[in-house]
């Protein structure tokens, strides 16, 4: 919603904003014009205004959405925004179950480097990019396109991406089946005579593909693969392979970014890149200076020889993919990970994968979960005792604790040199590393 406000100012609308509390980024959006009203409430709804857009996690019982129904004011989604305002331009849209907001800002920065210009909005900052949105002069907008609540088929997009599918988001969706067949909608939205991208090595995602009208290429790390990455190489400073289109070597590409998943969501910005008119070239030089995003493995600190690590991963394979990259690139004496469960209903449903998903840590410390769009059932179905109990089932040493304050003075107290600290979730988990970095400074 950050962004949407961002690139509506910049388009001349006049916007108000409300939120729970103060969030990071309200001074910017007043400096550039908009109202910014802490708690919801009905009266920040003037009579004047012409559209409301709330969010999915917004839910028919907030006063101002029923104000704004008393008013007969339209109320739609972000989704149903994001597919007006790319309206006039070449959408490009990226989705996948994981990799979104990194792949959708990676593509935007080799649309940015080869001079294309383009319009973009995603779901986390970079920095590089001046923060999560854009609007510019060239003739495409890249946009990240989620699959909760099938959002993403609110898109008409001329080039896609789809990273890989996996099942999540099971309080909307029925089952996996449910998750594969929106994708297969979402394929079938691709312009004609556009592109779409897919994980040549994720079985669903090609099954989805099937629907596609348009022409569709593959990415990934096995053979027959249309973008394929061989002769990977893993250090500290990230990671190198050889980039191949079609069987023939096209770059040797570098990246900043540590792991084989980061590797896979180049290959798909690279696709969509080319696709939008890009150089090889250009593209070559702008991997090897992308700097990534925030909440992505970003190294918070390094304080008495101790590495404190935040992440956004908050599903079991992401939280895989993370720890393996975190082993590969900073070799831990010992690694100690905080992980904020995020949803009541994702913890149940997911329970045994979550409980297997800690092979790479030594330590796994977690708090309370951090729910959103939960029932109360779904609250009193799970608890973070439960999850840990299930990880020390797997021999890893896992405890529970009833605050991030708890967890900060137990890290606190414990942790050595050559030891790295991994705060993950999608929730206010950060809080954690910069406490510590603070901390141990």
């Amino acid at each position: 919603m950050f962004g949407a406000a961002k690139i509506l100012l910049r388009l001349g609308a006049v916007i108000s904003g409300s939120d729970m509390k103060q969030f990071a980024g309200a001074g910017e959006l007043v400096e550039n014009g908009a109202t910014i009203h802490i708690p919801h409430d009905r009266a920040n709804l003037r009579d004047d205004i012409s559209l409301v857009v709330r969010s999915a996690a917004v839910p028919d019982t907030n006063p101002e959405i029923v104000a704004a129904r008393e008013k007969s004011i339209p109320v739609i989604c972000y989704a149903e925004l994001l597919g007006e305002i790319t309206r006039s331009r070449l959408a490009v849209s990226v989705s996948g179950t994981h990799g979104k907001s990194t792949t959708s800002s990676l593509t935007t920065y080799l649309f940015h480097r080869a001079g294309l210009d383009p319009s973009f909005i995603f779901g986390a900052d970079c920095r590089q990019l001046g923060g999560s949105s854009g609007v510019g002069g060239g003739e495409h907008f890249i946009v990240e396109s989620c699959e909760y609540g099938r959002s993403f088929l609110h898109m008409r997009p001329h080039s896609a991406a789809i990273l890989n599918i996996e099942a999540d988001h099971l309080d909307y969706y029925r089952d996996l089946d449910d998750i594969v067949s929106a994708f297969g909608t979402f394929a079938s939205r691709v312009s004609i005579d556009g592109l779409l991208v897919v994980n040549h090595d994720d079985l669903l995602a090609k099954q989805a593909a099937r629907q596609a009208a348009c022409r569709v290429e593959t990415f990934g790390l096995g053979p027959g693969a249309d973008w394929r990455a061989t002769s990977l190489r893993s250090s500290r400073s990230g990671t190198v392979f050889k980039l191949l289109r079609h069987g023939q070597e096209i770059m040797n590409c570098s990246l900043r970014l540590a792991g084989v998943h980061n590797v896979c969501n180049a290959l798909a910005a690279t696709a969509l890149a080319y696709e939008g008119g890009a150089s090889f070239d250009d593209i070559e030089k702008a991997l090897a200076t992308f700097d990534g995003i925030s909440r992505r493995m970003t190294v918070c600190g390094t304080r008495r020889g101790v590495t404190i690590v935040d992440d956004f991963a908050h599903h079991p394979t992401e939280i895989r993919m993370t720890l393996s990259a975190v082993r590969s690139r900073f070799s831990p004496r010992k690694t100690w990970v905080v992980f904020q469960p995020h949803q009541a209903s994702r913890t149940r449903q997911l329970m045994d994968d979550f409980s297997r998903a800690f092979a790479d840590a030594d330590v796994v410390l977690v708090p309370d979960i951090f729910s959103v769009r939960d029932t109360d059932e779904d609250r009193l179905s799970v608890a973070s005792s439960r999850l840990v109990d299930r990880i020390r089932e797997t021999g890893i040493d896992s405890r529970y604790f009833s605050s991030l304050d708890a967890v900060c003075e137990h890290l606190d107290s414990h942790i050595a040199e050559g030891d790295v600290v991994v705060t993950m979730g999608a929730g206010d988990v950060w809080k954690v590393a910069n406490g510590l970095v603070e901390r141990v400074s």
